[in-house]
Order: C-alpha cells, then sequence, then structure tokens
C-alpha cells in the first residue's frame, strides 16, 4: 500500500461516526404537489415538538417510504409513534413494509414497475438494478442539495464517497460502525462446557463442537448444535464473509503482483469452504442454512438450539435482552446474569482480521418519477434531515415517553409491553441515518456492561479491519451481469458445504464465472483501480 492509500484509509477509518442499529422495509403512494419552495429549514421549540409557523402554513407533506422489515410484527400508519412524527414533521406517512428476507427480490419487482415511494430504502448501493436506474436518471443526485439542511449537511465525505456511483450522491447513507463484525455466542454454555475464550480457528471449532455435543444448556438431551446460518445472498454470505477472513482470504478483493484478484480465485478462499464442509457435515451449523430466513437469525440462540452467529457485534445485547424477557415471562430471570457475550473474531496464522463495514448499511433514495419537482424534493429532504434530530432519532429508537419508555434520571427504560412495542415501535429504527451522529436517548439496558464492551469491541476492531482496495469502484460489467455472477459463486459455494460439489466442481463454477462475464469485470476494477493509483 503506497502513501497516498495510506493515507486515504487513515481518514476512512478514522471519519467513520458509530451508530448503533435499531431492531428491525415500499408503497405507490404519489408525494405531495405543488407545495411551495422551502429553502431554509423551519426552525422549532427545544423539545421539538411542534412544527414552527411557516412550517406549519404548509400543508401536510404526503410520504410514502418502503422499508425492510425484520419481525412479522411492526406499525401500521397512524399508530401513535407514527402519528407523533408526523405531527412534529408536519407530513403524512405511508409506511410499506417488506419481509428482508425477500426485499431484493421485492426491490427490483417495484423498480421494474415504474410506481415508486417518495423515499426508497436501497440496501445494495451497488445493486445492477438500482445502479442502472440511478444512471439512468430515475433517481435525484442529492450531492448539491446537502449542504443546505442542518444535519445532512454533516455527512462524511468518505462515506458518501463509498456509497456514490460515479461520484453522484444518489441517496442517503445509514451510517454504521466501521468495526462492527464478529463473533456473538452464549457465555453460559460456554462456562457450562469449561471452555475459555476462543483465541484461534481450532478454538471457535472446538466451541462450535462441544456447544453440539456436551450439552451445554444442561437440560440432559441431545438437542443443540454450534452456529446459526441463514439464508443470504449477493456479496454478503452470512457469517461466512467474516470467517473467511480468518483464513487470509481478501476482503471481496485482494492484490496480487500489483493487481485486483477476485477473492475466490485465491487458494484461502477453498481452504475457509473446507473448514464450512466440516462444521456441516459435523452438524454443528443448522442444515438448513442455505434457506434460513434472516429474520429467525436470532432465535435458536434464546430458545437454548444453538450457541454462536457470526455477524456485527451488537446482536449479543440483543440476544442477551431476549433471553432475559422470555426467562422474565417464566419467572425464572436472573436480571444481572450475562448470557451472551462478543469478541471481534478469532486468529488465524496471519494473526487477528476483522472484515469491515462499508461506513454506511444502504441508503434512503428519492425517485423522480414520485417527486416529480425540486421544491418537492426539498420537502423530502427536510424530513430526512429532521429524523436526526435528537428527540425524533429518540422517537425513531424508543417510542413516546411515558407510553413506550420512562425516564430514569438521563436514561430511559423500555417498555415490557413487547406487543405494544411490536405494533407502535418495532421498525421504525430501519430510518434512522445518524448523520452526524447517533444522538437518542440512551436505554439503561444499553449501559449494561456487555454493552459498553460492545462500543470498545467495535472501536477496537478497527484496527483489524481487511479493506476492500476496490470498494469506491463503479463497476459497469457488474451493474450489467452482477446478479448473474453472484448466483454462480453463491451456489457453488452452498454446493461445496453441503458435499454436492468437489474441488473441481467448485473450479468449474469459479471458470464459469469467467466466461459469464468475470473476465470483463476483472479487467474493469483493474482499469478502475489503475487509474486511482496515479
Amino acid at each position: 500500500m503506497n502513501t497516498k492509500q495510506k493515507l486515504k484509509w487513515i481518514t476512512f477509518a478514522s471519519a467513520v461516526t458509530l451508530a448503533v442499529t435499531g431492531v428491525a422495509g415500499c408503497s405507490n403512494n404519489v408525494n405531495s404537489s405543488n407545495a411551495p419552495e422551502q429553502t431554509v429549514r423551519p426552525s422549532t421549540d427545544t423539545e421539538g415538538n411542534q412544527p414552527s409557523a411557516t412550517q406549519s402554513q404548509l400543508p401536510p407533506q404526503q410520504l410514502s417510504i418502503m422499508l425492510p422489515a425484520f419481525s412479522t410484527s411492526y406499525p401500521k400508519d397512524g399508530t401513535r409513534v407514527l402519528a407523533e412524527i408526523e405531527k412534529r414533521t408536519n407530513t403524512k406517512i405511508h409506511i410499506d413494509w417488506i419481509p428482508n428476507s425477500s426485499y431484493g427480490d421485492k426491490f427490483n419487482i417495484i423498480l421494474a414497475s415504474g410506481k415508486l415511494p417518495s423515499i426508497m430504502f436501497v440496501s445494495d448501493a451497488k445493486n445492477s438494478s438500482f445502479v442502472n436506474a440511478a444512471k439512468s436518471g430515475a433517481f435525484w443526485d442529492l450531492g448539491p442539495y446537502l449542504k443546505d439542511y442542518d444535519n445532512l449537511s454533516q455527512a462524511n465525505e468518505v462515506i458518501l464517497n463509498n456509497s456514490s456511483i460515479d461520484g453522484k450522491n444518489y441517496g442517503i447513507y445509514r451510517a454504521r460502525p466501521l468495526g462492527r463484525n464478529g463473533i456473538n455466542y452464549r457465555k453460559d454454555w460456554l462456562e457450562n462446557v469449561g471452555l475459555p475464550v476462543p483465541q484461534t480457528i481450532d478454538d471457535f471449532y472446538n466451541m462450535l463442537k462441544a456447544f453440539k455435543e456436551k450439552d451445554p444448556d444442561q437440560n440432559g438431551k441431545d438437542d443443540t448444535y454450534g452456529m446459526v446460518l441463514v439464508k443470504w445472498t449477493g456479496v454478503w454470505a452470512s457469517g461466512f464473509d467474516i470467517i473467511k477472513l480468518w483464513f487470509g482470504v481478501p476482503n471481496q478483493w485482494g492484490i496480487v503482483n500489483g493487481e485486483l484478484v477476485p477473492e475466490h480465485e485465491t487458494p484461502e478462499y477453498l481452504e475457509a469452504l473446507k473448514f464450512m464442509r466440516k462444521l456441516y457435515e459435523e452438524g454443528l451449523i443448522n442444515h438448513d442454512f442455505a434457506v434460513y430466513d434472516s429474520s429467525k437469525w436470532i432465535d435458536p440462540i434464546v430458545n437454548n438450539q444453538a450457541g454462536v452467529i457470526v455477524d456485527v457485534t451488537d446482536t449479543a445485547r440483543r440476544i442477551d435482552q431476549k433471553i432475559h424477557t422470555a426467562l422474565q415471562a417464566e419467572n425464572k430471570d436472573e436480571p444481572d446474569k450475562q448470557f451472551v457475550d462478543n469478541l471481534i473474531g478469532v486468529e488465524g496464522e496471519d494473526g487477528l482480521k476483522a472484515l469491515p463495514t462499508s461506513g454506511f448499511s444502504g441508503m434512503f433514495v428519492i425517485p423522480k418519477s414520485t417527486v416529480k419537482t425540486e421544491d418537492e424534493l426539498k420537502r423530502v429532504l427536510e424530513f430526512l434531515d429532521q429524523t436526526n434530530d435528537a428527540d425524533i432519532q429518540t422517537l425513531l429508537y424508543s417510542g413516546i415517553e411515558g407510553i413506550h419508555y420512562t425516564k430514569e434520571n438521563d436514561y430511559i427504560v423500555p417498555t415490557t409491553d413487547k406487543t405494544m412495542a411490536d405494533s407502535e415501535l418495532t421498525g421504525l429504527g430501519q430510518l434512522l441515518t445518524y448523520i452526524p451522529e447517533d444522538r437518542t436517548l440512551k436505554s439503561k439496558s444499553k449501559m449494561t456492561p456487555l454493552s459498553q464492551k460492545t462500543d470498545k469491541l467495535q472501536k477496537e476492531a478497527e484496527k483489524y479491519i481487511v479493506p476492500n482496495p476496490a470498494e469506491p469502484f463503479a463497476s459497469e460489467v457488474y451493474t450489467e451481469r452482477g446478479p448473474q455472477l453472484n448466483n454462480i459463486i453463491n451456489d457453488a459455494r452452498i454446493k461445496f458445504i453441503v458435499g454436492q460439489y468437489d474441488k473441481e466442481d467448485v473450479k468449474a463454477a469459479f471458470e464459469l464465472w469467467r466466461k459469464s462475464g468475470g473476465d470483463d469485470y476483472v479487467k474493469e476494477m483493474n482499469t478502475l483501480y489503475a487509474a486511482s493509483q496515479k
């Protein structure tokens, strides 16, 4: 890595702002028309409870929003939290919730239909359908407008670059910690089987094996296994993308002799696949991982079926809370006990390696077919800007004081009424972009030792991340053939893990990848990479 690259990466690693994601989905409603131009943000009172006179003189802005749903329960239009947000932002909001497991397919269908919402969540900023549509002028270029808004004007320049297409920002990114990925495991199970916290790949394997064979939940039954994997396609393959780095696999692209090489063409990639195959053959992972719904990812951990999830490390807190909630319902809770813990990863031959994020998790785009004028665009951006005010961030994440939480000193205590929370609050955190930062009131549960450790862990993980050298590049070949190329690799990976493919079959699939557009993709990426080094 030359000096220029180092400086770029240091800037990237230091500039990303940490944010805590909410619990986690499209509409055909038409946005308001003929709204007066609004170039200066209206002021609010110190509590943000009412829009200013200037803003309240405008008719409510009709907003349709497409969001992913990570639960089967989510707020309906007009329920209390949404109604309060509407009051504070002078809007009328319709949310179309799409199950996360099918969000990509539904996104493409809605995009092709031309009947788009006012605000559309894009989970993959490099999705070929989205990139093609953006380049064709289907979405507003938001870059020139951000400077006019209190919060959006403070967007991180590096993350804006990472989420851009050919230097244009078609979306408002959702900020996420850079060092967020790692291992979450049942701390009580590890103690029950008498093993230390894993330090190496062998230690990790031994933990999974013990979680299957040594009755970690101490119920006297052979009913547990090691790790939960879920269906996840595209450039993100559930926990595998984190695990593969332990074996020395690069992050999507590696640099060999000064040129970019796709990760699956490195020898380390096959070694990582062999490890996953071993876990599958020994029953240490769920055999239905290729079709297992991501919305149910943590259920086996909470239900004492599995002991490990390799994912974002803040998942540990959510699992721990759900275990306590389940035990409370049975009057068996131990309030001071920590059931789940986390760590950055385990060491391979080259030491500790961590998978970084891009500094964002999806983004919100604004279709020109629905938001037709610049005046309408400015009102939509005003709404997105307001969602970053402290009071509305707290509303989206925790709800209304006295209903969904109470205050205790400087902290909030969430309601224990899960049914109410699911019907009025759960999922609204998907609207949070955290620009420029997380300003939510903090829950006492978030100030637990586990939560504090997670914050420190994610900062520490930045020292071990493996950057993707091709992160900023937008490939025309991938835009056209990305799904086909991804499917070839996904199919080969799954078939090898479950024993349907051998080594030669996998190599044949990789060759098919080359013939199906991979050659052109590699050539184009290297052209872009060479140009960036000048």
